[in-house]
């Protein structure tokens, strides 16, 4: 390995990695001041050669996989900027740790799926695994967790780890504009892709929260661990009920410690709307992380895009370059732990559509007390098709609980449509 520059091979030059070329070469003495040495691209790697490109690529070795881009002989890094949680992307990252080289990835989905078996074989080869652009892009969240925060015992991590989810829930609410005009626009920006699924179903804020976690409470990291809830059935109607309540409606990710137990959520929530997260708009993510002696703080910024997640690869790169050398999830990746999952009792905003006549209330009401669902407050919109809107915020009960109650006045002759039931988190 060099002992002067840091040799870097980049796999993947979409946004992100054409973002790096970049500013490793617009900012090069700046990095060289503060890395303590230069950082420089020497040979890259992607699906097509001769696609155009805004950054030149000539000046570089070809390589024509990241497999063997992570052994050419002048890499001291490889960065995978590729995606995917397994093919090329996991054996390139495999063969440069196998190698002795350092791996700097943006890939939430390879380490969600196969970070501690990377971490661990990083660890025994001596080598840097670093991946502060995989969260909340430019917000480098993973460094406070790892480093900031290192003296705290964190009790919950939360926030909107998914722009594309914010983006649609915050013009919905702003425009009064339904979910799929919303995601129309949302493709038509570059905020979506063609395929949405893995944004508006929470699975890629799924992918940052399992890393969150772990980074954390030191547990396992266990992708199939989280629960996971899109936003494609919020319904403009809830926005608009949410908001006459003093809320608004985020996908958000949870991780709470409960005792040996570890609660891993994403789901649509109500939070206030006073709330450092419920007055977060557009792409913008944000994470909170509460902890014994530093209290609650907010990391705040731009999720995605060229410029916050290339920064955020290129920040790994200093890193490594000064000799940073520590596990990759805070802690060695054999003592990362199995942790149970904990179910802990919430509030919860519920809205029914019941036929408007005499007793309808009542038996809502009693369907609700018998699974032992307490009502904190309840409002009623009149309608004129015979129907009307009845909204409900709970004391914190059981979910299990409230399925059944929810269950119960689904097949009651007052039920108009499938009742609605959002948890109201605490911000």
């Amino acid at each position: 390995m060099s002992a002067g520059t840091l040799r870097v091979g980049l796999a993947g030059l979409g946004t992100v990695g054409c973002g790096v070329v970049r500013i490793l070469a617009e900012r090069a003495p700046l990095i060289a001041a503060r890395a303590g040495r230069p950082i420089e691209v020497v040979a890259v790697s992607a699906r097509s050669r001769s696609r155009p490109r805004p950054v030149d690529i000539g000046v570089y070795d070809w390589v024509d996989d990241p497999v063997a881009l992570a052994a050419h002989p002048s890499v001291d890094v490889l960065v995978e900027a590729v995606g995917g949680s397994d093919g090329p992307a996991k054996a390139a990252a495999c063969r440069a740790i196998e190698l002795g080289r350092h791996v700097v990835t943006a890939n939430k989905a390879l380490l969600a799926h196969h970070g501690a078996t990377l971490a661990g074989a990083a660890e025994a080869a001596a080598v840097a695994l670093r991946f502060e652009a995989a969260v909340a892009g430019g917000v480098p969240i993973v460094k406070a967790l790892g480093e900031g925060l290192a003296a705290n015992r964190l009790t919950r991590v939360y926030g909107v780890l998914n722009g594309t989810c914010n983006y649609i829930l915050t013009d919905m609410a702003k425009t009064g504009r339904d979910y799929s005009a919303v995601l129309a626009e949302a493709q038509a920006k570059g905020y979506a892709e063609a395929d949405p699924s893995f944004d508006v179903g929470g699975v890629d804020a799924a992918h940052k929260l399992t890393l969150l976690a772990s980074l954390a409470f030191g547990c396992a990291v266990d992708f199939d661990g989280v629960s996971v809830e899109g936003i494609e059935q919020v319904s403009l109607a809830d926005i608009r009920c949410a908001e006459e309540l003093g809320y608004r409606i985020k996908l958000l990710g949870v991780a709470r410690r409960d005792g040996a137990a570890v609660e891993r959520a994403v789901r649509p929530c109500l939070v206030r709307a006073d709330s450092a997260i419920g007055q977060l708009d557009g792409v913008t993510n944000a994470v909170v992380c509460e902890g014994d002696f530093v209290g609650q703080i907010v990391c705040e910024g731009p999720g995605a895009g060229e410029g916050p997640t290339a920064s955020a690869i290129v920040a790994d790169l200093v890193d490594i370059a000064r000799g940073a050398r520590a596990p990759a999830f805070g802690v060695p990746a054999a003592t990362l732990t199995p942790a149970e999952p904990a179910h802990r009792p919430a509030p919860f905003y519920l809205r029914f559509r019941l036929a408007d006549r005499p007793g309808a209330l009542a038996e809502v009401a009693r369907d609700l007390g018998e699974e032992g669902v307490s009502i904190r407050s309840m409002r009623q919109h009149d309608e004129a098709d015979g129907a009307a809107d009845v909204l409900i915020v709970t004391h914190a009960c059981d979910r299990a609980a409230l399925d059944r109650a929810l269950a119960r006045v689904a097949d009651s002759p007052v039920s108009r449509a499938a009742p609605v039931a959002l948890r109201i988190e605490e911000v």
